[in-house]
């Protein structure tokens, strides 16, 4: 695991900041300043702390690397809409002009896609006038795309035709295996261009980052189909409630909404396979005990279990395997089970996933998305590059883009985290336990 920052070179422009705060000392930070990655030790200090594997801490530098007057900047957003982006973009713009003096910001229309002169999308000049209200709103100012990296020396062509000087970028995994390649080439041309990534994954799956923005959102958004859930399978005769939610490859969001609302008796998760005809037995036990139940299934649960028999994959713009729909599948299975056990069951099947991605973000996400940005324009400021603003032990860092994708963050079903769904929904330990309530 490698954690060194790159940066363009030595800072040389005292930063603007330095007559903006009350107290500077005390907000200034120092490349020598880390937050440990391995932070747990026992009482006897075991194992040793690991100050060779820590974080560059975020935050702004007395010395900067680009003269605030000349520099021209840019945003883009990229992948599946999230609650939050808008607040991103809002707060780059608002940091960059009025705390940094940055008066050139363009915002990329379309993701990577703008950036590709063939396609015809204009850029839109950002600034405080018409970022002011955006966070109200959800979704993107600037809209969105999947793809669009398929030849990278063209978008780092427009960039230089452009001017641009810092690229922050707004995404998930691709997003930032795209800003890495693009921060790669103009590296390989000699270009003075500092790649910021902002990590916007709303399964909350990034590694070395503790949270990416809209995931709170899409847990406070996800409790209300699942009390409609409830409600409807406690009103029906034998009710049984089917929600999916978003999670392709981790389980994150369904495992907070279970914990945020306890109606849920089943919360299914990619990271533990399922045995369909297991927990088609043991749904029926809790049906037939209690009279209703009520499901909570990420996206990405029972793929293996849908297969056609063909090697055929079909795959999205950013080379995603397009999943097929896990809750529709569960819908026809469980009606068919208790159809052939001559028990009347009433089940309603919500989606509520475009509604959750479109929300614009609530108070805490605000908060965090409003840092983000903040930090973003530091790390770009000083002329850091190939990095992305993480945050790890409640603390914000310079997390190197190879590292943020060298691996997917999952839940650790070993974790107290998801014992605390077990316990909360009474549901086994694995497929071939018993139910406990």
């Amino acid at each position: 695991m490698e954690f060194g920052i790159k940066s363009l070179g030595e800072p040389k422009y005292d930063s603007p900041l330095l007559t903006k705060f009350l107290s500077p000392k005390t907000v200034f930070i120092s490349d020598e300043q880390k937050v440990l990655y391995e932070a747990e030790f026992d009482s006897a200090g075991y194992p040793a702390m690991d100050f060779d594997h820590s974080f560059e801490l975020a935050g702004p530098r007395d010395k900067i690397y680009f003269d605030p007057s000349k520099v021209n900047s840019a945003v883009v957003t990229c992948g599946g809409l999230c609650p939050g982006l808008n607040n991103v973009i809002r707060s780059i713009v608002m940091q960059s002009h009025y705390r940094y003096g940055v008066k050139s910001i363009l915002g990329i229309r379309y993701g990577y896609n703008g950036l590709n002169l063939e396609k015809g999308y204009e850029p839109m000049k950002l600034t405080p006038q018409n970022v002011r209200n955006i966070h109200e709103m959800g979704g993107t100012v600037l809209g969105s795309s999947r793809g669009g990296t398929e030849d990278i020396g063209k978008l780092v062509d427009t960039l230089v035709k452009w001017k641009i000087d810092i690229l922050y970028t707004i995404g998930g995994d691709g997003t930032l295996r795209g800003a890495n390649a693009i921060a790669e080439e103009a590296a390989k041309r000699g270009l003075e261009l500092a790649v910021v990534g902002v990590p916007k994954t709303i399964d909350n799956d990034i590694s070395y980052i503790d949270r990416s923005f809209g995931f709170q959102t899409a847990v406070a958004e996800a409790v209300h189909p699942i009390y409609a859930a409830h409600a409807e399978a406690e009103g029906a005769i034998n009710g049984i409630g089917l929600v999916k939610l978003m999670g392709r490859h981790s389980g994150f969001i369904s495992a907070s909404t279970t914990l945020a609302n306890n109606d849920v008796n089943f919360c299914l998760i990619p990271e533990i396979p399922l045995k369909l005809e297991v927990f088609l037995e043991l749904l029926e036990e809790r049906v037939t005990r209690r009279s209703h139940a009520v499901i909570c299934v990420a996206e990405g649960v029972g793929q293996n279990l849908m297969n056609d028999g063909t090697d055929q994959v079909e795959r999205d713009a950013s080379n995603n395997v397009v999943f097929k729909d896990i809750g529709l599948f569960l819908k026809k299975k469980i009606n068919e089970h208790f159809e052939k056990k001559g028990i009347e069951v009433n089940l309603k099947y919500i989606d509520p996933s475009y509604m959750i991605r479109s929300a614009p973000a609530c108070p805490m996400d605000a908060i965090f998305c409003a840092q983000l940005g903040q930090y973003a324009v530091h790390a770009g400021m000083a002329g850091k590059t190939e990095l992305v603003i993480g945050r790890w032990n409640n603390m914000f860092t310079h997390v190197p883009i190879d590292l943020a994708i060298s691996k997917r963050k999952f839940v650790d079903v070993n974790s107290l985290y998801w014992n605390n769904v077990i316990e909360a929904t009474g549901q086994p330990v694995s497929w071939d336990s018993e139910i406990t309530r």
